[in-house]
């Protein structure tokens, strides 16, 4: 009966495949582009050679740009800018993937029972869920912060906290679209149960849309680390952080504005990338379909 299940929803059109493409450059120029900065970040630093981004060198701070030794300069303790960032671009990476995905797995979880079950669960958990929505996702991120202190994990639980609602929606929003449908309730009358039902045959049906969300939510959350470490209040140092090296920099901007514009570059560049690749994947596999 699952094979039939299954037939049927392709049949109907719901497991939506793109078409493929020649080239495709809207997904491959900033995919490139993100898989070189993500290659840079966790694997340069041992093929650069550059040093840790914690050794410290008093006898040249403020280095510029293009000094032997420095390509990108150094901070006023004169650690290397390069290493400090590129390992800032790991703990921003790491925090903007770690708190999507805790995110996107309890809120799908909550979104599909929502959607799927109905009657007054489903009103509790989207009343419960508008009521987090109405707070500014950086105003929360911050109240949370706060509360639990300043570490990475505490950093990652605070973005998770509220990117939670937006994938319930997504996902009760995706299905609320399939729970009526001819192959679902052929599997309620095979004497599937609800789980079986979520898990089989609702959840590959909005896959899609929830990763593409979330793609495009990862440069968000990034943001709101940076965010948070620019303000004191997401990591500590001495770790590197793209949010906290821009803070530190602030002070310099005259003498060396190299110590805010790299890390900030980098950050530019690893926000855009993700931004339009998500925008790439959701208009090639949905017709450019809002959720």
């Amino acid at each position: 009966m699952d094979e039939v299940v299954a037939l049927e929803g392709r049949r109907s059109g719901l497991l939506t495949i793109g078409r493929p493409r020649h080239l495709d450059w809207a997904l491959w120029i900033p995919g490139t582009v993100l898989v070189l900065l993500l290659g840079a970040c966790f694997l340069g630093p041992q093929i650069f050679g550059v040093p840790g981004p914690n050794v410290v060198n008093l006898g040249v701070p403020h280095v510029g740009l293009g000094a032997p030794g420095h390509l990108f300069g150094t901070d006023e303790l004169g650690r290397d800018l390069l290493s400090r960032s590129l390992y800032g671009g790991q703990t921003s990476f790491v925090v903007g993937i770690s708190s999507v995905a805790i995110g996107l797995g309890l809120g799908g979880l909550l979104g599909m029972v929502s959607g799927f079950t109905g009657g007054w669960l489903d009103s509790v958990i989207m009343r419960v869920l508008d009521i987090l929505l109405a707070f500014p996702s950086l105003i929360l991120a911050l109240t949370v912060a706060t509360y639990l202190g300043p570490s990475e994990r505490n950093v990652i639980l605070a973005i998770a906290f509220f990117t939670v609602p937006s994938y319930a929606r997504v996902a009760r929003s995706g299905t609320m679209q399939f729970k009526e449908r001819e192959f679902l309730l052929a599997g309620e009358l095979s004497g599937a149960g609800k789980t079986h039902l979520i898990f089989r045959h609702v959840l590959p049906n909005i896959w899609g849309r929830l990763m593409t969300y979330g793609l495009l939510t990862i440069g968000v959350a990034m943001i709101v680390e940076a965010s948070l470490s620019f303000l004191g209040l997401g990591i500590r140092p001495p770790q590197a952080s793209w949010g906290a090296m821009i803070a530190d920099g602030k002070a310099y901007l005259t003498v060396a504005p190299q110590m805010a514009l790299v890390p900030g570059a980098f950050l530019f560049v690893a926000i855009t990338s993700l931004n339009m690749l998500g925008d790439g994947i959701r208009s090639r596999f949905s017709g450019g379909e809002l959720w």
